[in-house]
Protein backbone atom coordinates (compact mmCIF):
# COMPACT_ATOMS: atom_id res chain seq x y z
CA UNK A 1 0.00 0.00 0.00
CA UNK A 2 1.36 3.56 -0.61
CA UNK A 3 1.88 5.80 1.79
CA UNK A 4 -0.31 9.22 1.89
CA UNK A 5 1.75 12.47 2.00
CA UNK A 6 2.66 13.68 5.39
CA UNK A 7 1.26 18.07 5.43
CA UNK A 8 3.42 19.49 8.14
CA UNK A 9 1.39 21.25 10.81
CA UNK A 10 2.78 24.51 12.17
CA UNK A 11 2.97 23.82 16.10
CA UNK A 12 0.16 26.65 16.86
CA UNK A 13 -1.87 25.72 14.06
CA UNK A 14 -5.37 26.28 14.16
CA UNK A 15 -8.33 24.91 12.58
CA UNK A 16 -8.47 26.44 9.04
CA UNK A 17 -5.15 27.19 8.38
CA UNK A 18 -3.31 25.76 5.45
CA UNK A 19 -0.63 23.23 5.97
CA UNK A 20 2.73 24.40 6.07
CA UNK A 21 6.62 23.55 3.57
CA UNK A 22 7.93 22.13 6.48
CA UNK A 23 11.06 24.99 6.83
CA UNK A 24 11.36 26.28 10.35
CA UNK A 25 13.74 29.16 10.77
CA UNK A 26 14.11 30.19 14.48
CA UNK A 27 10.90 28.41 14.98
CA UNK A 28 9.07 30.56 11.86
CA UNK A 29 7.20 28.18 9.85
CA UNK A 30 5.99 28.84 6.11
CA UNK A 31 2.58 28.37 5.05
CA UNK A 32 2.37 26.50 1.72
CA UNK A 33 -0.26 28.73 0.00
CA UNK A 34 -0.23 28.43 -3.48
CA UNK A 35 0.75 30.84 -6.13
CA UNK A 36 -1.83 33.38 -6.61
CA UNK A 37 -3.99 32.66 -9.81
CA UNK A 38 -3.38 35.88 -11.98
CA UNK A 39 0.75 35.31 -11.40
CA UNK A 40 0.14 31.63 -12.67
CA UNK A 41 -2.06 32.85 -15.85
CA UNK A 42 0.77 35.44 -16.07
CA UNK A 43 3.86 32.84 -16.25
CA UNK A 44 1.77 30.79 -18.62
CA UNK A 45 1.40 33.43 -21.08
CA UNK A 46 5.26 34.40 -20.99
CA UNK A 47 5.58 30.64 -22.03
CA UNK A 48 3.00 30.86 -24.50
CA UNK A 49 4.68 33.71 -26.19
CA UNK A 50 7.96 32.60 -25.92
CA UNK A 51 7.01 29.81 -28.13
CA UNK A 52 5.43 31.41 -30.46
CA UNK A 53 8.17 34.12 -30.77
CA UNK A 54 10.90 31.36 -31.42
CA UNK A 55 8.39 29.55 -34.04
CA UNK A 56 7.58 33.35 -35.50
CA UNK A 57 11.00 35.39 -35.72
CA UNK A 58 14.65 34.51 -35.86
CA UNK A 59 15.83 32.98 -32.14
CA UNK A 60 17.34 29.66 -31.73
CA UNK A 61 21.10 29.40 -33.10
CA UNK A 62 22.54 27.09 -35.66
CA UNK A 63 26.12 26.79 -36.66
CA UNK A 64 26.25 29.61 -39.29
CA UNK A 65 22.80 31.15 -38.61
CA UNK A 66 20.20 31.10 -36.41
CA UNK A 67 16.49 29.80 -37.54
CA UNK A 68 14.74 32.90 -39.50
CA UNK A 69 11.13 32.41 -38.35
CA UNK A 70 7.90 31.60 -40.08
CA UNK A 71 7.44 35.67 -40.67
CA UNK A 72 11.17 36.13 -42.22
CA UNK A 73 11.78 39.39 -39.90
CA UNK A 74 15.78 40.35 -40.18
CA UNK A 75 16.99 43.46 -38.56
CA UNK A 76 20.16 43.36 -40.79
CA UNK A 77 17.83 43.67 -43.47
CA UNK A 78 16.15 46.29 -42.35
CA UNK A 79 19.59 47.83 -41.75
CA UNK A 80 20.11 47.24 -45.65
CA UNK A 81 17.04 48.70 -46.65
CA UNK A 82 17.55 51.74 -44.81
CA UNK A 83 21.37 52.27 -45.69
CA UNK A 84 19.92 52.00 -49.40
CA UNK A 85 17.22 54.01 -48.89
CA UNK A 86 19.71 56.83 -47.57
CA UNK A 87 22.17 56.30 -50.08
CA UNK A 88 19.34 56.69 -52.66
CA UNK A 89 18.52 59.72 -51.73
CA UNK A 90 21.94 60.73 -51.66
CA UNK A 91 22.64 59.71 -55.15
CA UNK A 92 22.38 63.47 -57.06
CA UNK A 93 24.42 65.38 -54.65
CA UNK A 94 27.02 62.22 -54.33
CA UNK A 95 27.20 62.18 -58.45
CA UNK A 96 27.77 65.86 -58.30
CA UNK A 97 30.67 65.43 -55.94
CA UNK A 98 32.50 63.41 -57.99
CA UNK A 99 31.85 64.96 -60.64
CA UNK A 100 32.83 68.24 -59.52
CA UNK A 101 36.67 69.79 -59.73
CA UNK A 102 38.45 69.17 -56.57
CA UNK A 103 39.11 73.39 -55.98
CA UNK A 104 35.55 74.46 -56.83
CA UNK A 105 34.24 72.11 -54.21
CA UNK A 106 34.61 74.89 -51.62
CA UNK A 107 32.86 77.15 -53.70
CA UNK A 108 29.84 75.33 -53.49
CA UNK A 109 27.98 75.92 -50.11
CA UNK A 110 25.34 73.20 -50.76
CA UNK A 111 28.16 70.67 -52.10
CA UNK A 112 30.75 72.05 -49.33
CA UNK A 113 28.67 71.34 -46.29
CA UNK A 114 28.11 67.59 -47.51
CA UNK A 115 31.26 66.97 -48.31
CA UNK A 116 32.55 68.14 -44.55
CA UNK A 117 29.44 65.92 -42.89
CA UNK A 118 30.03 62.89 -45.33
CA UNK A 119 33.68 63.05 -44.64
CA UNK A 120 33.43 63.83 -41.05
CA UNK A 121 32.07 59.95 -41.21
CA UNK A 122 34.43 58.29 -43.26
CA UNK A 123 37.07 59.86 -40.74
CA UNK A 124 35.65 58.40 -38.12
CA UNK A 125 35.44 55.39 -39.88
CA UNK A 126 38.62 54.85 -41.60
CA UNK A 127 41.36 57.02 -40.54
CA UNK A 128 41.18 57.68 -36.70
CA UNK A 129 42.49 54.88 -35.74
CA UNK A 130 45.77 55.54 -37.08
CA UNK A 131 45.22 59.83 -37.20
CA UNK A 132 43.40 59.99 -33.84
CA UNK A 133 39.78 61.31 -33.78
CA UNK A 134 40.48 64.68 -33.49
CA UNK A 135 43.28 64.02 -36.34
CA UNK A 136 46.14 65.13 -34.26
CA UNK A 137 47.99 61.73 -34.98
CA UNK A 138 50.15 60.21 -32.55
CA UNK A 139 53.49 61.93 -31.88
CA UNK A 140 56.68 60.39 -32.25
CA UNK A 141 54.98 57.04 -33.76
CA UNK A 142 54.79 57.77 -37.70
CA UNK A 143 51.30 59.01 -37.43
CA UNK A 144 51.03 62.32 -38.78
CA UNK A 145 49.17 65.60 -37.50
CA UNK A 146 47.12 66.69 -39.86
CA UNK A 147 45.64 69.79 -38.18
CA UNK A 148 49.58 71.58 -38.79
CA UNK A 149 50.68 72.81 -42.44
CA UNK A 150 53.62 70.36 -42.60
CA UNK A 151 52.59 67.95 -45.44
CA UNK A 152 55.56 65.78 -46.47
CA UNK A 153 54.15 65.41 -49.93
CA UNK A 154 51.56 68.88 -50.53
CA UNK A 155 48.81 69.72 -48.28
CA UNK A 156 46.90 71.02 -51.16
CA UNK A 157 43.22 69.81 -52.01
CA UNK A 158 44.50 67.73 -54.56
CA UNK A 159 47.76 66.72 -53.11
CA UNK A 160 45.46 65.10 -50.19
CA UNK A 161 43.00 63.37 -52.45
CA UNK A 162 46.08 61.33 -54.54
CA UNK A 163 47.38 60.28 -51.19
CA UNK A 164 44.10 59.07 -49.83
CA UNK A 165 43.42 57.46 -53.37
CA UNK A 166 46.75 55.91 -54.04
CA UNK A 167 48.18 56.02 -50.20
CA UNK A 168 51.68 55.47 -48.83
CA UNK A 169 54.81 52.64 -49.31
CA UNK A 170 52.20 50.34 -49.71
CA UNK A 171 52.51 47.35 -51.93
CA UNK A 172 49.00 46.94 -53.55
CA UNK A 173 48.94 50.38 -55.79
CA UNK A 174 51.97 51.28 -58.47
CA UNK A 175 50.98 54.78 -57.94
CA UNK A 176 51.68 54.68 -53.94
CA UNK A 177 53.47 57.52 -52.63
CA UNK A 178 57.32 56.31 -52.38
CA UNK A 179 60.46 57.71 -50.77
CA UNK A 180 62.95 55.74 -49.42
CA UNK A 181 65.49 56.92 -46.77
CA UNK A 182 69.05 55.04 -46.45
CA UNK A 183 69.93 52.87 -43.60
CA UNK A 184 72.74 55.09 -43.17
CA UNK A 185 74.05 53.18 -39.72
CA UNK A 186 72.47 49.06 -40.73
CA UNK A 187 74.12 49.07 -44.04
CA UNK A 188 77.56 50.83 -42.99
CA UNK A 189 76.94 53.87 -45.62
CA UNK A 190 78.07 56.56 -42.07
CA UNK A 191 79.95 55.46 -39.17
CA UNK A 192 78.76 56.02 -35.80
CA UNK A 193 80.82 59.26 -35.10
CA UNK A 194 79.57 60.59 -38.58
CA UNK A 195 75.74 59.72 -37.39
CA UNK A 196 76.38 61.51 -34.37
CA UNK A 197 77.80 64.80 -35.86
CA UNK A 198 74.60 64.67 -38.53
CA UNK A 199 72.70 64.74 -36.15
CA UNK A 200 74.11 67.79 -34.17
CA UNK A 201 73.72 69.43 -37.48
CA UNK A 202 69.93 68.61 -37.40
CA UNK A 203 69.25 70.02 -34.26
CA UNK A 204 71.54 73.06 -35.12
CA UNK A 205 69.06 73.93 -38.15
CA UNK A 206 66.10 73.01 -36.23
CA UNK A 207 67.02 75.45 -33.46
CA UNK A 208 67.54 73.32 -30.65
CA UNK A 209 70.32 72.96 -28.17
CA UNK A 210 73.63 71.08 -29.75
CA UNK A 211 77.10 70.86 -29.58
CA UNK A 212 78.26 73.43 -32.02
CA UNK A 213 81.90 71.16 -32.85
CA UNK A 214 80.36 68.32 -33.86
CA UNK A 215 77.74 70.25 -35.52
CA UNK A 216 80.26 71.67 -37.56
CA UNK A 217 81.10 68.26 -38.86
CA UNK A 218 78.12 67.04 -38.92
CA UNK A 219 77.20 69.95 -41.82
CA UNK A 220 80.03 68.25 -44.21
CA UNK A 221 77.91 64.70 -43.73
CA UNK A 222 74.35 66.32 -44.20
CA UNK A 223 75.65 67.90 -47.99
CA UNK A 224 77.32 64.64 -49.03
CA UNK A 225 74.72 62.51 -47.84
CA UNK A 226 71.72 64.38 -47.38
CA UNK A 227 71.25 67.45 -48.82
CA UNK A 228 69.99 65.42 -52.54
CA UNK A 229 66.53 64.95 -50.67
CA UNK A 230 66.22 67.17 -47.77
CA UNK A 231 68.19 69.99 -49.91
CA UNK A 232 71.03 72.31 -48.78
CA UNK A 233 69.40 74.05 -46.15
CA UNK A 234 67.29 71.08 -44.87
CA UNK A 235 63.93 72.29 -46.12
CA UNK A 236 62.76 69.38 -47.89
CA UNK A 237 61.61 68.27 -51.33
CA UNK A 238 57.76 67.25 -51.70
CA UNK A 239 58.56 65.49 -54.50
CA UNK A 240 60.77 63.24 -53.19
CA UNK A 241 58.43 63.21 -49.62
CA UNK A 242 61.69 64.04 -47.71
CA UNK A 243 60.66 66.28 -44.71
CA UNK A 244 61.40 69.89 -43.87
CA UNK A 245 64.19 69.00 -40.92
CA UNK A 246 64.41 72.74 -39.95
CA UNK A 247 61.00 73.66 -38.37
CA UNK A 248 60.79 71.21 -35.48
CA UNK A 249 58.04 69.32 -36.55
CA UNK A 250 59.19 65.33 -36.08
CA UNK A 251 56.96 62.10 -37.18
CA UNK A 252 59.30 60.51 -34.73
CA UNK A 253 60.68 62.67 -32.60
CA UNK A 254 63.41 65.20 -32.93
CA UNK A 255 66.12 64.56 -29.51
CA UNK A 256 69.12 63.11 -30.20
CA UNK A 257 67.98 59.74 -29.60
CA UNK A 258 65.40 59.82 -32.07
CA UNK A 259 67.31 61.34 -34.67
CA UNK A 260 69.88 58.64 -33.91
CA UNK A 261 67.83 55.71 -34.81
CA UNK A 262 66.11 57.73 -37.91
CA UNK A 263 69.60 58.00 -39.42
CA UNK A 264 70.96 54.48 -38.21
CA UNK A 265 67.72 52.23 -39.34
CA UNK A 266 65.84 54.68 -41.58
CA UNK A 267 61.65 55.32 -41.52
CA UNK A 268 58.72 54.55 -43.98
CA UNK A 269 55.63 54.36 -42.85
CA UNK A 270 52.70 52.71 -44.73
CA UNK A 271 49.61 54.04 -45.07
CA UNK A 272 46.79 51.80 -47.40
CA UNK A 273 45.37 53.15 -50.80
CA UNK A 274 41.57 53.56 -50.10
CA UNK A 275 41.00 53.58 -53.58
CA UNK A 276 39.61 49.89 -53.14
CA UNK A 277 37.38 50.62 -50.29
CA UNK A 278 36.22 53.90 -50.66
CA UNK A 279 34.01 55.46 -53.47
CA UNK A 280 35.44 58.05 -55.19
CA UNK A 281 32.53 59.95 -53.61
CA UNK A 282 34.19 58.96 -50.06
CA UNK A 283 37.37 59.58 -51.15
CA UNK A 284 36.67 63.43 -52.16
CA UNK A 285 34.81 63.97 -49.19
CA UNK A 286 37.36 63.07 -46.54
CA UNK A 287 39.81 64.94 -48.65
CA UNK A 288 37.58 67.70 -48.24
CA UNK A 289 37.00 67.13 -44.79
CA UNK A 290 40.81 66.94 -43.95
CA UNK A 291 41.66 69.87 -46.02
CA UNK A 292 39.17 71.84 -44.11
CA UNK A 293 40.33 70.63 -40.34
CA UNK A 294 42.97 73.69 -40.39
CA UNK A 295 46.62 72.14 -41.97
CA UNK A 296 45.06 72.29 -45.32
CA UNK A 297 46.90 74.37 -47.70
Amino acid sequence: MSKKPVRHQAKNHQDGDPSTTGHSWDGIEEFDNPMPRWWLWSFYACIAFALAYSVAYPAWPMISRATPGLLGASTRADVAAEIKEFSDRNGPIRAKLEAAELTEIAGDPELADFANNAGAAVFRTWCAQCHGSGAAGVQASGYPNLLDDDWLWGGDIEAIHTTITHGIRNTTDDDARLSDMPRFGVDELLEKPQIAEVVQHVLAISGQEHDAELATAGAVVFEDNCAACHMEDGTGNRDLGAPNLTDAIWLYGGDVAALTDTVTYSRGGVMPNWSPRLSEADIRAVAIYVHGLGGGE
